[in-house]
């Protein structure tokens, strides 16, 4: 003897069970992305605070309030910071520009930083 319920069910018996999993698969998977999102902007500012760093302590060298060469001090800020200088300038007005690079690579690429440093125009 059938009971009720199941001649109904028929082909779309655990249905529900599949579009749960499918439901929870979206979901973890834009879990992920919010994470590496959330990675990637920790790391820019990390890069982003090794720049400024690096930066005003090489304006301090070249304005002689520290002593050592800008970018060589430019450099040893920012290796403190697990970055790398990528690029150091000396600009008009005792203004020195670093750009660094994170030493640690991402995922999503390497997180970058850029920087000016001097006396106010």
């Amino acid at each position: 003897m059938i009971g009720r319920g199941h001649a109904r069910d028929g082909p779309e018996r655990g249905s529900g069970t599949v579009l749960a999993a499918g439901l929870a698969l979206v979901v973890m998977t834009a879990m992920a992305l919010l994470l590496l999102l959330a990675q990637s902007a920790v790391l820019a500012s990390r890069a982003a605070a090794a720049a400024d760093l690096a930066a005003l302590a090489a304006a301090d060298a070249l304005r002689g309030v520290t002593d050592g060469e800008p970018c060589n001090v430019a450099a040893e800020v920012a290796a403190r910071h697990a970055a790398m200088v990528v690029s150091c300038s000396e600009g008009t007005g005792q203004t020195v520009e670093v750009r660094t690079e994170l030493i640690e690579p991402t995922a999503l690429g390497a997180a970058r930083g850029r920087a000016r440093a001097g006396p106010p125009p």
